[in-house]
Parts: structure tokens; sequence; C-alpha cells
């Protein structure tokens, strides 16, 4: 790890107050739990360190400043970040400042955030959307960028990136629209039956929300109204007999890769309820137990795929390796991972040597590097007069 990374430029410019760090969490998603989730746990470690300022979207995408760090218990999901529809405060959105300030109606204060760590998992939050919108503002945040995000979140387009790519190997789906079950696409059917048995997935959606696995016909449109609910374009890939994998990655043009871990499901498949509802439903190998020589590929493919996919700042990268010829095929990237001190990203990490409370500064690091190249760029062409 770059040891320097404390003696970034601008946190030298506000060293006479704690650097104050922003976490962008709830939003309009099938995830919004699993983001106050991740939330409660980055906000109670960083404001140890920072000063930190929480912003909670609701499920209908009203935005609130919460006045302190309040946590309550879930009962699926264990600790989670509340979120008060209430306050008076408003968000000055400009990049004059490379702040994103916020200001009280009511007491006249004013917050100045330098940082943002927009833990809005899916839609709307993982996408890109909220990178553009902070990128329009100025202010530095952590993860991917508009680019990364967006093609990392849509599944379908990070798979067909990786394919045409020839590095990394992947399992045969096929893409779904609305229309193509609307207009009986019988060849289209015909592709999926010679597929059997399939998972069907929503093509822009996480922690496996909206996924079924199919092992008849008769079941493929239940679950493709299953996963067309959550979103327009859905892919149908094909079930392999396999072992799934997960790495760890983080910074900008010179990624590293952590440890790798495996996830060994104690349902049939790693469903959205294995887990987060049931508690025993997946169990987490770290390491896992595999050749030193299959951990440095899938090590190497991980920091492949993440600079192939435009990643900055952070993500992981998951693989299945087939249980008999040993094929290492790209499964997805999470460019806005769980950060639970449970999940496996920062559990990754913390056995590759770099503590939660490290990891956050780290990130933070990245982030605050990316800005000052963004902020190097010409942002006006002024033309030669003749």
């Amino acid at each position: 790890m770059n040891k320097k990374s404390g003696g970034d430029s601008h946190v030298k410019k506000t060293a006479r107050r704690k650097l104050c760090l922003g976490i962008i969490y709830g939003g309009k998603s099938g995830e919004h739990d699993v983001s106050r989730c991740s939330a409660a746990s980055v906000a109670l470690v960083a404001s140890k360190k920072y000063n930190v300022v929480c912003i909670g979207i609701t499920r209908e995408g009203l935005w609130y400043v919460q006045d302190d760090i309040n946590v309550q218990t879930h009962p699926s999901f264990g600790q989670v970040l509340s979120l008060k529809e209430t306050g008076t405060w408003l968000i000055n959105m400009h990049s004059a400042t490379d702040m994103l300030e916020l200001h009280n109606k009511k007491t006249g204060k004013t917050v100045s955030i330098d940082v943002v760590f927009p833990l809005v998992h899916g839609t709307y939050g993982e996408d890109g959307t909220l990178q553009g919108l902070l990128d329009m503002i100025g202010v530095p945040y952590i993860g991917p960028g508009v680019l990364g995000s967006a093609v990392g979140m849509d599944k379908d387009i990070a798979k067909r990136v990786v394919q045409n790519s020839g590095m990394v190997a992947i399992v045969p789906f096929e893409t779904v629209r609305a229309d193509d079950i609307t207009t009986s696409d019988d060849a289209l059917l015909q592709k999926i039956a010679a597929m059997l048995p399939v998972f069907v997935k929503p093509a822009n959606a996480g922690s496996s929300v909206g996924i079924s696995k199919v092992t008849a016909v008769a079941d493929l449109k239940k679950a493709l109204q299953k996963a067309f609910a959550f979103d327009s374009k859905v892919i149908v890939e094909k079930a392999v007999d396999c072992r799934e994998f997960e790495v760890a990655v983080m910074g900008n043009e010179k990624p590293l890769a952590s440890a790798v871990g495996e996830v060994i499901p104690q349902h049939e498949y790693y469903s959205y309820e294995a887990k987060y509802v049931d508690k025993e439903g997946a169990k987490l190998a770290i390491p896992a137990q595999i050749s030193d020589a299959l951990a440095l590929k899938l090590q190497q493919a991980a920091c492949s795929v993440y600079t192939m996919l435009e990643c900055q700042g952070m993500a992981r990268v998951d693989f299945f390796v087939d249980k008999h010829d040993g094929t290492i095929y790209f499964n997805e990237v999470n460019t806005l991972p769980g950060f639970t001190s449970i999940s496996m990203y920062p559990k990754l990490w913390e056995y590759s040597g770099v503590s939660y409370p490290k990891l956050i500064d780290t990130l933070i690091s990245y982030a605050f590097r990316r800005h000052r190249v963004k902020k190097k760029m010409v942002k006006a062409f002024l033309s030669l007069k003749k």
C-alpha cells in the first residue's frame, strides 16, 4: 500500500479541521435496506476520525440531511442507519469550492463536505447516475466514475466487454427485453430451452435481487416476470456446476487485488435470502481453499477486468470456476460492494492486512487523487484568432 496517501494536498488544506466525509445512502432501489446497513457500518467507524455527515435518500427519491448518526436494529439486516424524513437543510450544488455545501435554513449553519462516500447500492446510486451528479458538483467521491459504474452495473454490457477482450471466459447467456416476450420470439425461447438449467437475472440489479433458477421451460415466464419487475432488460445465463470466488480490488491506474474468497451457498444458489435473510444461508471462506496458482490467476483476472471496465477506487470482481474442467468464468463486477463489517469486500482486505478503518482512509485517498487529475483537465478550448 502507498503510505503517502495521508499527504494529500486537499488534506493539508483542511488540516485545521477534521476532514468532512459525506455518506449518501438509501435510495430508490430494491437494495435500499442493504444500503442503510452498509452506511451504518461506515458511519460508526469513520466518525472516530472524520466529521461524518449523513444524507439519506428515501424510497421515493427525497433527500434529507441527517442531524446525527442514529443506528437502528433491523430484523434481517442487523444495524442500519436511520433515515429521518425531517429537516430544513438545503444542498448547495455548485462546483466553486470542490465541496458539497449544506445549509440549514433554520439555524444558519453551513457544513462543507470534502469527500463523498456514495453508499447507494443498486439503481440510481451504483449505475453512474449519482456519480454524474457528484461530478457536476465537483466534489471528490469514492468508487468508480460514471462510465465504470454504468458498465459495471449492466451485467449484459459488462459480460460483452469482457467476452470481446478474449481474456476471460463468459458463461453462455442470452439478453431478453420486454418486447421479446410480448412478440413470442420462438427462436429466443428455443435458445433458452437448449441452455436449461438457467439463471434469470435483471441486467441492472445487485444483491441477487430478482434472480430465479429455472430448470423447466414452463417456469421461464414467471421467472422473467420477476426479473422484469426490477429492470427493462434481463439476462438468461446457463447454470454451470461451479465454485464461486470473489476478489476485492482497489486503486486507480494501478489496481491492487486482495486475497481470494469463496462463497459457499447453503441454499441451492446464492440468493437474496441466502445473503441477507438466512444467517446460515452461505459460508464465506477467507482465504479460499485453492492452489496458489489458481489464486494468482483469479487475482490477475480481477485486476484485468477492473481496468477493462474502467473501474477506479474500488470494486469486487466475481468469478465462477467449473468444478469439472477448471475453466474460469467472469461472473460480474460489483462497483459498490456491501460495506458492513462482515461483508466480503472489507473482510477480504482485512485478511490481506488492511483494517476496516485503514480501508476507508485508503479509499478516500484514491478519491482525492482522481479528483486532482480531473481538475487538471482543460475545461475549455479557445480557438486562435486569425
